[in-house]
């Protein structure tokens, strides 16, 4: 019947008071089995009195094992993945012909008569009938795997020859076919003349306890190699993502000396609770034929794959539009471009191209955030053309927009990570935040000053995902 202490209860880690408490009785009991086995004195000729001393030996042996076990729990362990969580369970302990647990036997061979004495437990733990008799000494190593029977002559050897105990472990293959490992400790039994008449031994059945052991030791190994993948994978992505990005810091401003030129900055912010790195990108430079490119972009994922994706999108991007394409044409370019990768995913962006002669700003999206203009201590969002997100559908055609800018304007372009909609409606809304700067972006002296202003306001919320936001700043 199983206890009541299983009775339909979820399983609850103990409390640190509860293990201290286990941990001081497994002490004290540990210390009063010692006292026992130390004041147990064996004669030659007692039997019962050395089988008592070995089962304080086994005793004290359980219980250093228990102690550590419960300094493990009370350190505790890392959180094992779920693909890992069957290694931590312990299979069912084998069975005895009699429908019992079997852990201990004991066994005597007398070297005088060739008498062997084994056991009721120990029969069971080899799976050997009681009429097959026990094995003598010498066919004992028979039962062992080859790789172990170098080691069981030792220590016989050991023991017989120099008088030393003996105390080791080593895999036997039952009459059943099964593996079991065994636990042995024993001593020689002298004669009057000080020569070995017998050896006497205790088998302890350790195969469940070495094999979660060994399951806890790899569970353990296969946390540390996963964690130091993970390690590897986030410093790939940060090296990749620095490499990609933009390399200016600060203000960037062109085309230089003329009317109505770009005050540029922008800023990545990682995210506040994943460790990995996500495929945002942004990016502004200075076409051929004096116009400039505005970008912000998301790839799904987050890693090295996302990091990748990312490189290669914003290459794709950066080339086309070198190229002379229109950001609407562009974007379907790149719809193509993600929907044949190796690596799928979804993707958004907005892809502005601005004239500073006719101060102009031509855009297109995919499934993003529209731009945010801020003008006379005002702001809004743009009205945004056709889109869907990039790698959705197959041969979508995405619209192209313009907007007439004005000296002073500020433009604001930021990935979704930023402002994401919250579900608290006491809560403004992330794209209202971001509007409610407006009179702020009406004093600022620069478009770094707006992303600083931007950082402030969103740098230390707690954000699923990373984000990055772009200024550009109307020059007169």
């Amino acid at each position: 019947m199983p206890s009541h202490l299983f009775a339909d209860r979820p399983a609850q880690p103990p409390e640190p008071g509860s293990v201290d408490a286990l941990i001081s009785q497994t002490r004290r009991l540990r210390g009063e089995v010692d006292a026992v086995r130390r004041d147990t004195v064996v004669d030659d000729d007692d039997a019962q009195g050395r089988w008592q001393r070995a089962l304080c030996d086994l005793a004290v042996h359980h219980l250093d094992d228990l102690g550590a076990h419960l300094g493990q729990l009370k350190e505790g362990l890392p959180p094992a993945p779920d693909e890992q969580v069957e290694l931590l369970r312990e299979p069912p302990a084998e069975t005895g012909g009699e429908g019992h647990e079997t852990r201990v036997g004991s066994a005597e061979w007398n070297l005088l008569t060739d008498e062997v004495t084994w056991s009721d437990e120990l029969f069971q733990i080899f799976g050997r009938s009681p009429e097959a008799g026990p094995l003598p000494l010498d066919e004992l190593g028979s039962t062992l795997f080859s790789e172990d029977q170098p080691l069981l002559t030792a220590m016989v050897t050991a023991c017989l020859v120099d008088g030393k105990p003996i105390d080791g472990e080593f895999r036997i293959v039952r009459a059943d076919g099964r593996v079991r490992t065994l636990h042995m400790r024993g001593e020689p039994v002298l004669d009057s003349d000080g020569c070995t008449a017998s050896m006497w031994a205790v088998l302890r059945d350790v195969s469940e306890l070495r094999r979660s052991q060994r399951a806890v030791r790899e569970t353990r190994d296969s946390l540390q190699r996963r964690r130091e993948i993970a390690q590897t994978e986030r410093r790939l992505a940060v090296e990749l993502q620095e490499a990609v990005l933009p390399p200016w810091r600060g203000s960037l401003r062109f085309p230089h000396h003329t009317a109505g030129s770009l005050d540029v900055a922008a800023h990545y912010l990682p995210s506040a609770t994943s460790a990995l790195i996500g495929g945002d990108w942004y990016d502004a430079l200075e076409l051929p034929d004096g116009r400039s490119l505005l970008t912000v972009g998301d790839l799904t994922g987050h890693g090295v794959t996302a990091t990748s994706g990312m490189a290669m999108m914003l290459g794709a991007l950066r080339g086309m539009a070198m190229a002379g394409i229109e950001p609407g044409p562009l974007m379907g370019w790149l719809n193509q471009l993600l929907e044949t990768s190796v690596q799928p995913a979804l993707g958004s962006a907005v892809c502005c191209r601005y004239d500073p002669t006719r101060r102009v700003l031509s855009w297109a999206q995919a499934g993003h955030p529209a731009p945010l203009l801020f003008r006379a201590g005002s702001g809004r969002a743009l009205q945004p053309p056709e889109g869907v997100l990039l790698g959705a559908t197959s041969g979508a055609a995405y619209g192209q927009a313009e907007e007439q800018l004005e000296a002073g304007d500020v433009v604001v372009l930021h990935t979704d990570g930023l402002t994401p909609r919250s579900i608290e409606f006491s809560r403004a809304d992330g794209t209202e935040r971001l509007l409610a700067l407006a009179p702020r972006f009406g004093a600022a002296g620069s478009a770094q000053d707006c992303v600083r202003m931007v950082v402030e306001e969103f740098g230390e919320s707690e954000r699923e995902d990373d984000a990055c936001v772009l200024v550009a700043r109307i020059g007169g």
